[in-house]
Order: structure tokens, then C-alpha cells, then sequence
């Protein structure tokens, strides 16, 4: 059996990954045209598979897959329990983005976590529902609440434009990926000082429920030895 590994099927995520992997040895090349998911690899007898970056950690949780390369931030919401699922092989220094809490910037006593439970405790109080918060990070976003102590709010489900949520009161903050910040403030919002939730960034993962052959673990020593070697000249 032949190491199937997910890579990123398009853009500049594809791009990255397949000049990380050639700077340890491992020419990655798409086949046929941008349409096609079909792509080889020299260098390892590895089956390449082109996926989107949502569709990884779902491969990997399934065992489908035995490497796969996606945001951490995907791996943590999309699979319960993620680090007895997945384990992490090597971050890749690039797709860096933070997952952060954001409220409007008009909140000029709300700076903080604990600010913001006594502002959604008091917007409970006067509108009879919950502060929504817009996001599509339903877990990590729960998680991270749950251990601040913010109780009184909503999440509602946002997969686009999580940013313009509250400027077209469908939302009164938002929890979502930021590279740069710039969308941020262009929506005249601000990130809590201690809002950061995750940063994330492209990582190699391995699945620890793949089919793992005696074949298959040489595969995968020869490449654990390629990717802990100094990468080569830009």
C-alpha cells in the first residue's frame, strides 16, 4: 500500500506546500489542467491526493489519508478530540492567521473577556436573547468562552463575510480568522486584548488511524527524515 498524503488542491496554500516539500526533496507537480485534481510526486513512493483544505481533516480523522496538510485551525474545530486523531508532524512556517474575538469599535469600555461577559449579561437583560456572536468556528470558539467565563451569548452559524455580520445587525461581535486585521478595521471593529483564540498556521499532519503497513512506516521514516533536514536554498 502506497502513503496517500492531502495536500491543498488550490492557490497559494497548493503553491506553499509544494515548494515546502521541494526544498526537502520532493518534487510535487499538478497534472493535466487547473481543473483536474489529479498530481504526482518524485522522490517517495507517495499517492498524492488534491483536496480542498476543509476536506482534509476530515479525510484524516477517517483514516482515508494517511499524511494531509491544512490549517491547524481546521484540525481543531473539525475533529472532536483532534490530538488523539491527528498528530502533528511538522508546522510549515506559512498560512499563519489568528482566530480572534472582535467587538464593534464603538465599545469603548469593552476591552477584554471579562468586559465583554458583563456587556452580554446586560444585553440579556434588555433584549430578552443572547449576544450573537457570528463565526464558523462553532468549537474552538465554545471552548475558549467556556473556559473565560462568558456565558451570555449565541453563536450564529457565519461561512462568508463574517466581518460585515455586525454592520448588518446580525450579529454584535464576531469570532474569526484574521491575517492582517485590515478587514477588521475597515468594519470598524477591534479584537479583545485577550481574545485571541488560536493562531494558526499550514501544518503536516499524520493520521493515527490510517492503515499503517511495515511498507508504509519505512515510507514514512524516510520522509520524517527528509522534512527534520535543513530545507534548501530558496
Amino acid at each position: 500500500m502506497t502513503i496517500r498524503l492531502g495536500v491543498p488542491s488550490k492557490g497559494r496554500l497548493m503553491d506553499k506546500t509544494f515548494a515546502w516539500f521541494a526544498d526537502r526533496g520532493l518534487d510535487m507537480r499538478r497534472s493535466g489542467s487547473d481543473r483536474e485534481y489529479a498530481a504526482t510526486v518524485e522522490g517517495a513512493d507517495v499517492e498524492l491526493m488534491l483536496l480542498s483544505a476543509g476536506e482534509i481533516p476530515r479525510e484524516l480523522a477517517a483514516g482515508r489519508i494517511h499524511l494531509g496538510v491544512t490549517g491547524s485551525d481546521l484540525v481543531q474545530e473539525r475533529i472532536p478530540a483532534w490530538d488523539q486523531a491527528v498528530e502533528i508532524v511538522a508546522p510549515m512556517g506559512f498560512g499563519h492567521a489568528d482566530l480572534i474575538i472582535a467587538v464593534p469599535k464603538s465599545w469603548i469600555d469593552v476591552s477584554t473577556l471579562d468586559d465583554l461577559d458583563a456587556v452580554a449579561a446586560a444585553f440579556r437583560r434588555k433584549h430578552g436573547f443572547r449576544l450573537r456572536i457570528a463565526t464558523k468556528y462553532h468549537r474552538l470558539v465554545r471552548e475558549f468562552l467556556r473556559e473565560a467565563g462568558v456565558a451570555d451569548y449565541q453563536l450564529v452559524d457565519s461561512q462568508g463575510a463574517t466581518e460585515g455580520t455586525v454592520a448588518h445587525a446580525t450579529a454584535e461581535a464576531i469570532a474569526d480568522i484574521t491575517s492582517t486585521g485590515e478587514t477588521l478595521r475597515a468594519n470598524h471593529l477591534k479584537i479583545l486584548e485577550d481574545g485571541l483564540i488560536h493562531r494558526s498556521e499550514a501544518t503536516l499532519f499524520r493520521a493515527r488511524g490510517a492503515a499503517w503497513g511495515e511498507a508504509d512506516r519505512a515510507v514514512l521514516a524516510d520522509l520524517l527524515a527528509r522534512i527534520s533536514q535543513p530545507a534548501g536554498p530558496a
